[in-house]
């Protein structure tokens, strides 16, 4: 009996350690392989950002310095860490080393026993190490492995080279590898291979009972009740009798809890915790409500003292994927929480091409921008990373829904059993990691995979056995084993193999099936119209280049290089279209300018106009069309690229105009060449609808003169698109007017406030008579910002207020600025004091004329 006694005090002594975590980010050293120099170095990191920082490398984005960085892809490196344990750390029944993120293939070893081989950038490992360490002095080496040497016996044996079109080198390996497949370069991309230890490392010390996964899974959602189901994960060391205990709380306070006893066995335990939510708070969608998150807290006790616990902020809310036949087709929509939603937004990509150097201000940067643009989802694009977790906090806290693509694009992949191995434990990981944020409304297969296969012309490039396994090596990624992987360990969450599913935009018997990439703006040389025309049920991308506004090309180019085909310009021009294109749209939309600082502004005005375009056209289509999200919002270098916000954060003329057609209720005048009709629309994503509203519709002339006026009383419906009333073309304006006038749309609610403002051109801007004008400016200094009040007498379009300050805010640019109307814009900035006053230049369209 006394030996019973004095074994239950050490079990319950050594289940009673507080579990700690520490980092071993700081004071690292690295080098390459049997070289005798070294280096200090935090992590994260890459080994070429780090070789950056010592100045052994030049900065790669700078002029045309991409090709001298190149050769650290083709050597080995070693990452060495000493770090100090202490003995009463080693009282821990439970020590794991925490490697959240190595890029890629890489031996680990600790204190000269070799505990792991990497081979997946997106694989986070957890690895007991306790029988390893010892008190003192221990040391972690890191042996990273060239992607390029490691996979070139895979390339050889294959008899073939896949048509890897963005792996940017001859020998291509890209496919081979499970990292980051923009680091091979893109049609935006530099090249930079990485390798290097991209996310933190860390010592966790466990006791001998710990909560390995949880996951809160919605099975019923509705505002009268959520019933959810806790399933829990433990490890344990022993047999043991624990407490479970489960709270869920909102803004601190307890609203409900449950506590269970369970026998815990040694080794995996899974248990299951059911609880039903009466009335709870559900999450909504930005626009839509507020994003309402529950504090789900839960616990393993053992004689009341908690041994460990897992916490996650929970939003309550029902996510459908909806895909009905219909007469022409098949839907393809989002329900949140039983309503039809149109998506928003556009297609994120990483924000830095050193991976490793992201960091929380810019993810707080992005979401800030988008939820400025008025949007409500972004797609995380299948040729960059799985974020990290604040990134889907943030997106669970401003309300943007995320299309989550796995790490596949533009290109076949093996389907080996080591490869297929690979990828399963990459999934599992990410999905588990995920499946708890509210946001994450969708995991999609790849990007492009199936349509470059199907449509890219591979046939002519592999032989023909080849090219057959392409197809099947598809089918059991992404239609057997991502869709079970999905089922099993996020089941409330919808699967589609591929974006586009089925679509394909030189198809137009197509379009009415799924999500489309619609390329014939831009690689297809078509006129923006063609948006107009051509709908698909979901556009998941579209897009258009400009380049960036000139601060931004000066943190690259000298002025000697400010021309369009200049080395370091075409050097930061990846899209095989280029700059012609952009030149090509140019001369069918403007008068071509004299010079290229104008070409630039002018350039920025056509992406933000012609891409609006496309906005308006499939908000206007609702509901056979419930989605735009426009190619893409973000850089992840200084580049020519289809970005609506560059890599410093300055906002180009397309993320204005988003937000314009993204408003949450906004008027669109659509000239219908088929009826020589004007069609007056109101959009509104308002859960309710708004009575006895006006829609106004006046003719005025570029110098302010109202030439004619239209009243359309209307109800605003809620959650849709209307068509309120049509205009015979020739009644509104004859072809003299056109060119000297435009039409304003204004919509008022009953009492007279404005609900959304417009302005229509009848013609390409080309055709436009604009007038000379005076534009009166007046600048203050208040509250740490800076205010332009402007004034014209005639009409100036697309006003761009330019300040030479990266990152600098405008409450409003590129905008029309209508006669005798003043407009104040609010300039913000932590570079902005009262003292020195920013240089400020104004430009507007007519400014550019010959």
């Amino acid at each position: 009996m006394r030996r019973f006694f004095f074994l239950l005090n050490v079990l319950i002594m050594s289940l009673s350690f507080s579990q700690k975590r520490i980092t071993l980010n700081q004071d690292w050293q690295f080098s390459e392989i049997n070289s005798q120099k070294w280096y200090k170095t935090d992590i994260p990191t890459s080994v070429q950002h780090s070789l950056i920082q010592h100045k052994i490398l030049p900065p790669p984005y700078k002029g045309t310095n991409e090709e001298k960085i190149q050769w650290v892809e083709d050597k080995d490196w070693i990452f060495i860490k000493d770090f100090e344990i202490q003995a009463n750390d080693l009282k821990f029944p439970n020590i794991l080393l925490q490697l959240t993120g190595l890029d890629t293939f890489a031996d680990v070893t600790l204190n000269e026993h070799k505990i792991l081989h990497a081979q997946n950038m997106f694989v986070p490992y957890d690895i007991p190490v306790k029988k390893y360490l010892k008190t003192g002095k221990n040391t972690l080496k890191i042996k990273f492995y060239s992607p390029i040497k490691y996979n070139e016996p895979k390339r050889l044996a294959a008899g073939f080279e896949y048509p890897a079109d963005n792996d940017h080198r001859t020998e291509k390996v890209s496919v081979y590898s499970r990292k980051a497949p923009y680091h091979f370069g893109w049609d935006w991309g530099i090249r930079i291979v990485q390798m290097g230890i991209w996310r933190p490392v860390y010592l966790q010390f466990l006791n001998e009972a710990y909560i390995t996964d949880y996951f809160v899974e919605q099975k019923e959602v509705s505002e009268k009740k959520a019933v959810i189901q806790n399933h829990l994960q433990i490890k344990s060391d022993k047999d043991f009798k624990a407490n479970i205990v489960l709270n869920i709380r909102e803004n601190g306070k307890t609203i409900s809890s449950i506590q269970r006893s369970f026998d815990i066995a040694k080794g995996s335990n899974s248990f299951l915790l059911p609880i039903d939510l009466n009335q709870p708070k559900l999450w909504q969608p930005n626009g839509w409500g507020n994003q309402n998150l529950y504090d789900f807290s839960i616990e393993i006790k053992n004689k009341d003292k908690t041994i460990s616990s897992k916490n996650h902020k929970i939003g309550i809310r029902k996510i459908e994927l909806v895909r009905e036949k219909e007469p022409k087709g098949e839907s393809f929509y989002f329900k949140i929480n039983g309503n039809p939603i149109f998506a928003k937004g556009a297609n994120y990509i990483p924000g830095e091409t050193l991976t490793a150097q992201q960091d929380s201000a810019y993810y707080e940067r992005l979401f800030k921008n988008v939820v400025a643009a008025n949007m409500n989802m972004l797609r995380v694009w299948g040729g960059g990373i799985y974020e990290n977790d604040y990134f889907y906090e943030l997106a669970d806290r401003y309300g943007i829904l995320i299309w989550q693509d796995f790490m596949f694009a533009c290109t076949p992949y093996p389907s080996d059993s080591a490869f297929l191995d690979n990828v399963e434990e990459e999934a599992i990981s990410n999905i588990k990691r995920l499946r708890n944020y509210a946001c994450v409304a969708l995991w999609c297969g790849n990007n492009e995979v199936e349509e470059s296969i199907k449509y890219w012309g591979f046939e002519k490039r592999v032989p023909a056995d080849a090219y057959q396994n392409f197809f099947h090596s598809y089918d059991q990624i992404f239609k057997t084993l991502l869709p079970d992987l999905v089922k099993k360990y996020a089941p409330e969450t919808p699967y589609i193999h591929g974006s586009p599913l089925i679509a394909n935009w030189g198809r137009p018997a197509t379009w009415a099936y799924g999500d489309s990439h619609y390329w014939g703006v831009w690689y297809g040389r078509q006129p923006f119209e063609i948006l107009d025309k051509n709908v698909p049920r979901f556009m998941s991308e579209f897009g258009f280049q400009a380049f960036p506004e000139e601060k931004t090309l000066r943190t690259f180019a000298d002025e000697k290089d400010f021309a369009l085909n200049s080395k370091v310009m075409q050097a930061h021009q990846k899209s095989s279209t280029g700059n012609d294109a952009i030149k090509e749209y140019m001369e069918r939309y403007y008068r071509m300018p004299e010079n290229f600082s104008d070409f630039v502004y002018l350039g920025l005005v056509l992406q933000g106009e012609g891409m609006k375009k496309g906005m308006l056209a499939h908000r206007r289509n609702r509901p056979y069309c419930m989605g735009s999200l426009y190619w893409q919002l973000n850089d992840s270098w200084p580049v020519v690229s289809w970005s609506s916000v560059d890599y410093f954060n300055n906002w180009k003329a397309l993320h204005y105009k988003a937000r314009e057609a993204f408003a949450p209720i906004a008027v669109d005048a659509y000239q219908n060449s088929d009826t020589q009709k004007y069609d007056f629309y109101i959009f509104s994503d308002e859960l309710k609808s708004i009575p006895k509203a006006n829609l106004e519709v006046k003719l005025m002339d570029f110098s302010g003169k109202i030439l004619k006026k239209w009243n359309f009383p209307t109800d605003v419906l809620a959650n849709q698109a209307q068509k309120v009333a049509s205009l015979n073309l020739k009644d509104i304006a004859d072809e003299k007017t056109m060119k000297n006038a435009f039409l304003v749309l204004n919509l008022k609610d009953q009492k007279g406030k404005t609900l959304a403002q417009d302005n229509f051109y009848f013609l390409p801007v080309k055709e436009l008579n604009l007038p000379k004008n005076q534009i009166h400016t007046k600048l203050k200094f208040k509250n740490g910002k800076y205010y332009l009040k402007l004034k014209t007498d005639k009409l100036a379009k697309n006003v761009f207020v330019e300040i030479p300050i990266l990152g600098v805010q405008f409450s409003d640019n590129f905008f029309d600025l209508l006669p005798n109307e003043t407009k104040t814009i609010e300039i913000s900035s932590p570079e902005l004091n009262e003292i020195h006053p920013p240089t400020i230049k104004i430009r507007q369209v007519r400014d550019t004329y010959r």
